[in-house]
Order: C-alpha cells, then structure tokens, then sequence
C-alpha cells in the first residue's frame, strides 16, 4: 500500500539546504493501522506531504495505493483519503450537501454521491447533524465530518493527521471508535499521526517512530516497549545511602531514597529482587513494578520526551 525508498525533502533556509527528511525506507501493507510518531520539527508532516502528492521529493522513489507519487500525482490522490489537521468542511454548505459536493468533485454521478454521503452520516453518527451548518457543530462532531469527507470516495488508504488534537477525552474516544470501525466496515488501510502516545500504544498495531528526519525505531508497541525501554522495580529505601547499596546491588540507579532496575519481567522479579535486598539487610519501604510507555521508548532512543513535546498548533 506504501512503498517508500530513500525518500528525502531537502529545504532551502538562508541558501543553505536543510533536509527535512533525510532517506526514509518505509513499507506499509494493505489493512494496517499505522501510527507515525515523532517531535515537532522530526519530518512527519513533510513525509505525509510527500506521500499524499503534497510536496514533491527531492530525491527517492515511493509509490502509494499502486502508483507513484511523483509520475501519477492524480491517480495516488484518486484512491487514497486525507485528512489534515484543519478542518476541511467549508461554513456555507449544510453538512450533508458538503459531502456530495465533494463526492461530486471526486467523479461521483449525483445520486451515487448522494447514496454515499447518507452511507457515511450513518457510519459516523452525523445523520442527524445531515442539515446543521458546520459551524454549529462541536469539535468531535467537525472531526468526524473531516473523516466523512475524506471517505467519500471509498479510498483504500487514508491518512489522518493528529485527527484527535483538542479533542475532549470523550470526543477523542468517540473518534477513536469511528476510526476503528472504518477497519472492520471497509479493511481500510490507516496513516497516521498523534501526539497522544497512550493513542497509539493501545490502538495502532504498528508503531513507526521519527527524528531528526530519519525513522528510529519500528514495530508494534510492545515490542518496542519490551527490547527499548523495558520493565522497571521501583523501591524506596530509608536513606539515600541504602538506595545506593540497593542500586548497586540489582544493578539499578538511585535518586535520593528511590531506585529504579530495569528488569525483563517485573512482576515476576519483584519477589526475588526483594529478598536479594532483605538479605543484604536492606530495608524496602516501598516497591512497585511499573511497565514501560512508548515516550520511555522515545527516551531510550534520544534522550528527550516527546510526551513533553509542543502540541501541534
């Protein structure tokens, strides 16, 4: 579905040459859900450019949905969807007749584009939003017509940029949801990005981390988790001095009175790391095993936090 080899994007900034993608070798297959991490500034919004036609490369080769990006511009754009991170829906249509508008501007004959617009009101939950104007619309609801519209033309792939970004907790679960049924309703092939890193641990089935415009790390979140950042004991002792011996003796490190031991089955080492300190005569306050997220992946990998990266605008 993706194909992408040595794909890079080179800027110009004061007549030097910045590359903002730096050789990206990418492969997505048909039916997967991909999220696409990484900081502001990494490339990842130039890379979906790139794919979706947006930008041309400066120099390697990707084909998407078949055809090449930069040989068959129309006919990539013609089978996938996109969605940005702007709202798409113009203020001046009813929500229904902007979705067969943009059926119609896509090919679509007026009564198949009609048939298709009701086919996704229903999909998304808009029906009975059909003759609201966008503007009256919450900001889930707005999201879910962006979908709608990048739908309308029943494309096998769909990129979805940072599709939950301001969302409310329950609006973002609720697009979550329609974007999880486009799977199963259509085996759609889905692309995309979010800074919400709980997001993609819990939904995407592959996650593909960027920086510095060059792809680090890739895979499903728990591999990732598991060979990059790894369980972890937490203890607290009663003296700094004691998490030091600790630290020492399980190979962890101590800050103040609390270690940290990177372990590859945490709960299942807890009961031994604790007698190994019992034994030394160190005594153990507190202890907890705590599972790894995708930012201590990130971590691992750079030394930064994307959890506390800016938010895109």
């Amino acid at each position: 579905m993706i194909h992408a080899r040595g794909l890079t994007r080179e800027f110009k900034v004061k007549k030097e040459s910045v590359q903002a993608v730096r050789g990206i070798d990418l492969d997505v297959e048909a039916g997967q859900l991909v999220a696409f991490l990484g900081p502001n500034g990494a490339g990842k919004s130039t890379t979906l450019r790139m794919l979706t036609t947006l930008l041309p490369p400066t120099s390697g080769t990707a084909t998407v949905a078949g055809h090449d990006v930069a040989r068959e511009p129309a006919a990539v754009r013609a089978r996938i969807g996109y969605v940005g991170q702007r709202n798409s829906a113009g203020e001046d249509f009813l929500v229904r007749d902007e979705l067969v508008t943009q059926g119609r501007c896509y090919g679509l004959r007026t009564r198949e584009a009609a048939a298709r617009a009701d086919e996704l009101l229903d999909l998304l939950d808009l029906a009975p939003l059909a003759k609201r104007l966008p503007g009256t619309l919450s900001g889930g609801q707005r999201r879910r017509l962006d979908i709608a519209l990048g739908l309308i033309h029943r494309p096998d792939l769909l990129f979805l940029d940072e599709p939950s970004t301001g969302l409310d907790p329950k609006s973002r679960a609720e697009i979550w949801e329609h974007i999880l049924r486009l799977r199963t309703t259509y085996g759609t092939t889905l692309f995309l990005t979010t800074h919400y890193l709980e997001e993609a641990d819990n939904m995407a089935e592959r996650v593909v981390i960027i920086d510095g415009g060059r792809i680090i790390a890739d895979g499903t979140a728990e591999q990732l988790k598991n060979d990059l950042a790894g369980d972890h004991i937490v203890i607290t002792t009663g003296t700094a001095q004691e998490a030091e011996a600790a630290a020492r003796l399980g190979g962890g490190t101590a800050e103040g009175a609390t270690v940290r031991v990177r372990v590859a089955q945490a709960t299942a080492a807890l009961p031994g790391h604790l007698r190994t300190l019992d034994a030394a005569g160190i005594k153990v306050r507190t202890a907890e095993t705590v599972r790894p997220t995708l930012d201590d992946v990130f971590l691992t990998l750079t030394g930064r936090s994307l959890a506390h990266d800016d938010v895109p605008a």
